[in-house]
């Protein structure tokens, strides 16, 4: 799915726990082959014959190399008066160190369009978030020919789960590949590889980097149109991998954002950057709720927040503990007004709401709890006098049906069996990531503590001035607030004539656009159009 930061009280947007792994057995399989390093106790003596204790040691300190498998099936796929019969490839390709030595397995799943010319068929590179998250969210929801059948908003009950065609698939428009982060799903460190070469903003990109010259290379797509579609972190990773491989000689077309965290920086405490993002999508979820006295449409509602946000109510933040009382006042009724909130409690809260309190406060007086991802979801938690919610139901409703659906689906009909965990999260990945960035350019280029990444886009738009960027946003979505990623994309000092090369799309739907079939069919619409616009010449 998503997930890929701290949001107030949440714990990382990674979706550890959605399948039962076994830590005592990985942790024998990595203890027998990383071997403690041997020392030579005083009073004895190697044999003159043999090589050095720590060097054999050494030697041992590898994980097995696979080799590069597939599992094949044909199918065919049909929406739109259009047939598309096509190739499903289920498999890994090797990425190689610095040293050219194997260090990553990485697991995809690739749909390709049978007997068309690679410069006539683009190529699009899916992946999810986290950092650490797999990709079967995209995969098992978004354009992919088959598409999981959830209840959403409402929680989708246990198994039997179902999956059908996917009418909204891109197939029509591109081939797809589906890709697992290193360490997560079926992909592996192999060889000398550690979680180290992979934990990181730059070790990733590095990662990816390598994967898709080698899928281009493997497959003899150099000629091909291409695409990158990344959510959530996703579009971290998508927006400094763009300029990473456009770097190595190979330029994209377009790159679609689903969900978008490109400024890790905003997140800093003492800034009002957060509280300002959120407000239009506190707005949307009010309307939605009917919370709040309008007339106009949601699209106008938000658009009324927007002003609100950027105007009167920065103004307001940026006087802090000068704010004159009547002044504060004031603005604590108009953010009420806008949010649905109690007068009251905005004064508590000091006129800085924060996500967390604001999927609590919302429906407090009806018992119930708002999702993260997508605040269309409701929970129950124990008792209504608490200050955050207890978990969040848009995870808790969809993670079970996607899962099994997965697994069910790549078995039976993509015929692809492992005796390995699929990890829906890498396990440790997480924890120990590394945030540190080295972007492109001056000024704002450099090292970085916290990714910047609209950094890297506005530098590979800059140097491919064809480069076309669409981002896509949910109203309802509380972990990337659309207003913040307007901000980040409207702030990348891009010449006039570059500055509709970036495109937005809006739906009425959270996290994950497309748990909303109604607004799936609204993206795909849009993105027939990216699609269009980016690869004329």
């Amino acid at each position: 799915m998503v997930a890929f930061l701290k949001n107030d009280q949440e714990s990382d947007l990674i979706r550890a726990g959605v399948v039962k792994v076994s830590v005592v057995s990985r942790i024998l399989r990595i203890a027998a082959v990383v071997a403690v390093t041997g020392v030579v106790a005083p009073g004895f003596s190697q044999a003159p014959d043999s090589k050095p204790q720590t060097e054999a040691k050494k030697e041992e300190a590898t994980l097995p190399i696979p080799a590069e498998t597939s599992s094949v099936t044909k199918h065919e796929w049909a929406a739109g008066g259009r047939m598309v019969h096509y190739t499903a490839t289920a498999g890994n390709l090797l990425i190689r160190d610095e040293q050219d030595k194997a260090n990553g397995s990485i697991f995809y799943v690739a749909y390709t369009e049978d007997g068309v010319e690679a410069k006539s068929r683009p190529v699009t590179f899916f992946y999810n978030g986290g950092p650490g998250a797999a990709t079967i969210w995209l995969h098992m929801g978004s354009f992919g020919p088959v598409r999981v059948v959830t209840q959403s908003p409402d929680a989708t009950g246990p198994a039997p789960f179902e999956w059908v065609q996917n009418q909204y698939s891109l197939l029509d428009k591109s081939d797809l590949v589906f890709i697992d982060a290193p360490l997560t799903g079926y992909s592996r460190a192999v060889g000398k590889g550690t979680i180290k070469d992979f934990a990181g903003t730059d070790q990733d990109i590095k990662a990816f980097d390598k994967f898709i010259v080698r899928y281009l290379t493997a497959n003899q797509r150099w000629n091909s149109p291409k695409f990158l579609f990344g959510e959530s972190y996703g579009t971290t990773r998508s927006a400094g991998l763009v300029s990473a491989l456009q770097n190595d000689g190979v330029e994209f077309n377009g790159v679609t954002l689903l969900s978008s965290i490109l400024n890790y920086n905003r997140r800093n405490p003492g800034l009002d950057y957060e509280a300002i993002g959120y407000m239009p999508s506190y707005a949307a979820i009010a309307y939605h709720y009917h919370k709040v006295k309008t007339t106009v449409s949601l699209a106008e509602w938000v658009e009324q927040a927007r002003v609100f946000a950027r105007g009167p109510y920065a103004e307001a933040l940026q006087q802090g503990d000068k704010l004159p009382a009547a002044e504060f006042d004031a603005m604590a009724a108009k953010v009420a007004a806008v949010t649905g909130l109690s007068v009251e409690y905005v004064k508590e809260a000091k006129l800085h709401i924060s996500a967390t309190r604001f999927r609590k406060e919302l429906l407090r007086g009806d018992e119930r709890t708002l999702g993260r991802y997508d605040a269309r979801f409701m929970g129950w938690d124990p008792d209504s006098a608490g200050e955050n919610p207890g978990y969040d139901p848009s995870d808790t409703g969809i993670s079970g049906v996607y899962v099994g659906a997965f697994h069910d689906y790549i078995q039976r009909e993509l015929k692809y069996m492992s005796q390995e965990t699929y990890y829906t999260s890498g396990p440790g990945l997480n924890e120990g990531w590394d945030f540190k960035h080295k972007a492109p350019g001056f000024g704002r280029g450099g090292e970085q503590t916290a990714p910047d990444v609209a950094v890297d886009l506005a530098d590979a738009i800059r140097k491919n001035p064809k480069l076309r960027v669409f981002s896509a946003n949910g109203y309802f979505d509380l972990a990337t607030p659309f207003f913040s990623t307007e901000y980040d994309l409207n702030h990348m000092d891009l010449p006039q004539s570059l500055v509709n090369n970036v495109q937005f799309g809006y739906y009425p739907a959270g996290h994950m656009v497309y748990l909303n079939v109604d607004a799936l069919k609204e993206m795909k619409a849009d993105m027939v159009k990216f699609y269009a616009l980016a690869q004329q010449r």
